[in-house]
């Protein structure tokens, strides 16, 4: 029964290909010059995208360092430039202490250590400051 059934399947899966082909075939042939239109327009196409992505596109981005003598300068340990980092990315104290699973004082500590490194009043000088020294992003 299910020989049978597959088998009827095949034939009519096999017609259908024929009939489509058939119709592709006349289509073609009626519309040539649409095609070789839409063939030269997606060549066209895919030039400009190649060359948009390759020669405009431009360099890589440098990689960021954090600019390690600045670190050094101003005497910034890693876990203070991890809070500058988070400070950065516009978390607050709380969101800081649970990422970084210490006590929200600990980051209050961080926090005012990095503004009498930095010499800044508040976390908008604190990033600025960073920033231009090159620390973070």
């Amino acid at each position: 029964m299910w020989k049978r059934a597959f088998t009827y399947g095949a034939i009519l899966a096999a017609g259908t290909l024929a009939l489509q082909w058939l119709d592709y075939q006349r289509l073609a042939r009626s519309h040539v010059g649409d095609i070789y239109i839409f063939l030269l327009a997606a060549g066209f196409l895919a030039l400009g995208i190649y060359i948009g992505a390759r020669v405009i596109g431009g360099s890589k981005a440098e990689p960021f360092d954090g600019n390690p003598r600045a670190l050094a300068a101003l005497g910034i340990s890693p876990r203070e430039l991890t809070v500058l980092q988070e400070i950065a990315a516009g978390r607050s104290n709380k969101e800081i202490a649970a990422q970084l699973n210490v006590a929200p004082n600990t980051v209050k500590t961080h926090v005012a250590r990095l503004f009498e490194k930095l010499g800044a009043k508040r976390r908008t000088d604190a990033i600025a400051k960073a920033r231009e020294l090159g620390i973070v992003r």
